[in-house]
């Protein structure tokens, strides 16, 4: 078994890094190799961070499975066998770190959606740290486990998209409040300059 699924491990943790000649497009490798956010190529800076949430997540998922199933259960954080994961982790954290910058910037105006995309953050950091094995867990349970943040991180991603569009509907009727009185004073100065244009 393990040098049947050894070949299958490597050509997967290859995917894990980007080619090193990968394009950039707005920031972000594309199309071809948008590895960090592959759902959002030409998408401002949040949907890219939104799918890498739940992309980056699941890679780490299918390597922590491979591992599993490679050493089982019980053996696949013992020594260096939980390596790839781990190693995953560590990419990860490295790979999501500029699309979650260009997030909080592209939303910085609005505090309910940075409170919300500093949730999402933190969920995703402690879900991809709970990846390994729990001793005496089942497989049942170690998957259930396992597959339970992305009902999560759809309900913060919702959130932080709420936010946002709440404040962006707070500024345009703040906007829409101020337009009159600036029509008014500028209409109030035209006449006020004719009068003495007559005089």
């Amino acid at each position: 078994m393990p040098n049947l699924l050894a070949p299958v491990v490597f050509a997967l943790v290859g995917l894990l890094a980007p080619p090193a000649n990968a394009e950039t497009i707005g920031g972000n490798p594309g199309p071809a190799h948008n590895y960090v956010c592959p759902h959002s190529d030409g998408k401002p800076a949040l949907d890219c961070y939104l799918d890498a949430v739940q992309h980056l997540y699941t890679m780490c998922r299918n390597v922590k499975s491979i591992e599993i199933l490679e050493f089982g259960y019980d053996k696949s954080t013992e020594g260096t066998n939980g390596a790839k994961s781990e190693s995953c982790l560590d990419k990860q954290k490295q790979n999501i770190a500029h699309p979650y910058n260009a997030a909080l910037k592209e939303i910085r105006k609005s505090k309910l959606a940075l409170e919300a995309l500093h949730g999402l953050q933190q969920t995703w950091l402690a879900a991809m740290s709970s990846l390994a094995w729990h001793t005496g867990e089942s497989d049942a349970d170690y998957k259930a486990r396992v597959a339970k943040p992305y009902e999560e991180f759809s309900q913060r991603i919702e959130k932080v998209r709420t936010s946002l569009a709440e404040s962006e509907t707070k500024v345009a009727k703040k906007d829409a409040k101020a337009k009159p009185k600036h029509a008014t004073k500028a209409a109030s100065a035209k006449t006020t300059t004719t009068k003495a244009k007559k005089h």
